[in-house]
């Protein structure tokens, strides 16, 4: 009782601040937490006509199919391979440039700096693997590059051992900058004072950024990386779908193409939402695991 008459009170006091909070909570209970009721067909021989109330219950008959599947090692190994390499060098990269960025003193040049790295963000990935096949093409600007030194040109999309690399380079040209703003945002937050009392004691700027910039963004570091590091089996279908060819499918298809391939497009919704659900299941593992080791090391975490 006393705990109701508390939420109420809390309620009554900031009626309007809850007010403004009720959009995002409805967002999250229609277009999240509804769905999660079609997450039943997974264990069906789902079919339209029938409907979920209709349809055959089958188990774990999917996830069967899924695993002894002839693709399921590649196309697991593929995702996963790509995804630690866009971990291992791509997520240290937006925490540089916040770095570069906030050391550059000349406004002028900080801001234009900004703004170019900020908006290949904007551009879907319809554009932006467009810009990239048309960069890589037999007569693009880095095939010219090479020409120029006496190379001779190179087919890269259709040369499986350099897809990976075009895969995590793009994605990091695409979206370094707009993931710097986090960090830039947490580094405005170190306490000033602290730079003066290392300039005093003599320390160097690379001094200052290592004991007391990274220490100061350390929290939103860890956050950001067990976030991350939770979505390391759903890479996204659009970028993959854009570059990739028959010719390399045996390093670049993975498991969203592959649901996309076989589980949508001959019509095999229970498939598409078992593996579906598969890949929620690890991530959602990898971040509880990623969150425990953090907090048992003393470092936060999430929760």
């Amino acid at each position: 009782m006393n705990k109701h008459n508390g939420w109420v009170r809390a309620i009554r006091m900031d009626w309007m601040l809850y007010l403004f909070l009720m959009p995002g909570v409805l967002y999250f209970i229609i277009f999240k937490y509804l769905p999660m009721y079609g997450v039943i067909i997974a264990f069906q021989d789902y079919t339209p006509f029938k409907g979920i109330s209709g349809s055959e219950f089958v188990g774990f008959e999917h996830f069967r199919k899924f695993f002894e599947d002839s693709e399921f090692l590649i196309v697991l190994r593929n995702t996963l391979l790509i995804s630690l390499y866009k971990l291992l060098f791509g997520f240290p990269v937006p925490i540089l440039l916040a770095l570069m960025l906030n050391e550059a003193r000349v406004r002028w040049f900080n801001k234009t700096a900004q703004t170019l790295f900020y908006i290949p963000h904007f551009f879907s990935w319809v554009i932006f693997g467009g810009i990239v096949l048309q960069s890589l093409s037999s007569t693009g600007i880095i095939n010219t590059i090479i020409e120029w030194f006496g190379g001779q040109p190179i087919i890269f999309m259709k040369e499986s051992g350099y897809f990976r690399t075009i895969l995590v380079v793009s994605d990091i040209i695409k979206e370094s900058g707009w993931a710097s703003i986090v960090y830039l945002a947490a580094i405005a937050g170190v306490d000033p004072s602290l730079y003066e009392a290392a300039k005093m004691d003599g320390a160097k700027k690379w001094q200052q950024i290592r004991h007391i910039t990274l220490p100061g963004i350390q929290s939103t570091i860890i956050v950001l990386f067990i976030l991350q590091l939770g979505n390391i089996l759903e890479l996204g279908v659009q970028q993959v779908f854009m570059l990739y060819n028959p010719l390399v499918y045996n390093v670049g298809d993975i498991i969203d193409t592959y649901v996309y391939r076989v589980g949508l497009t001959q019509q095999k919704y229970s498939f598409a939402t078992a593996v579906g659900l598969f890949q929620s299941t690890v991530g959602l593992v990898l971040i509880y695991a990623a969150n425990f080791v953090t907090k048992r090391m003393g470092k936060g975490g999430l929760w």
